[in-house]
């Protein structure tokens, strides 16, 4: 069994809800998205957010707006939309009941099942 592949398939399960977390607080640019995510120690590529972004707006959960740059082309600023948010909610509620099992399942120290 490859570790690198369960690794990155662990981690492809938790992006779009890492991303829409940094574009629910407010407008987000994709460089900037890219920085937060690494400084969280999650790597991603900007060939990797591209497509996801795309697809996060084409099924009406993002929006845009361009902003003129002074350095160079216009910037594109993503951010929620009303169903874009509700979505978020659900991924968080997921989120909160994944976290909270894989915790009791992992942090057990002894050989006892969790409901006794």
């Amino acid at each position: 069994m490859n570790i690198e592949n369960t690794q990155s398939q662990m981690r492809k399960g938790i992006l779009e809800f890492c991303i829409l977390s940094i574009i629910r607080r407010g407008e987000a640019y994709p460089s900037d998205i890219v920085e937060e995510m690494r400084a969280a120690s999650l790597q991603i590529l900007e060939g990797t957010l591209y497509p996801l972004l795309t697809r996060l707006k084409n099924a009406d959960m993002l929006t845009y707006r361009w902003v003129e740059s002074n350095s160079g082309p216009p910037r594109k600023y993503f951010s929620l939309t009303e169903k874009g948010g509700a979505f978020y909610k659900e991924l968080e509620q997921t989120w909160q009941e994944l976290s909270n099992g894989v915790n009791a399942l992992t942090q057990r120290k002894d050989h006892q099942p969790i409901n006794q």
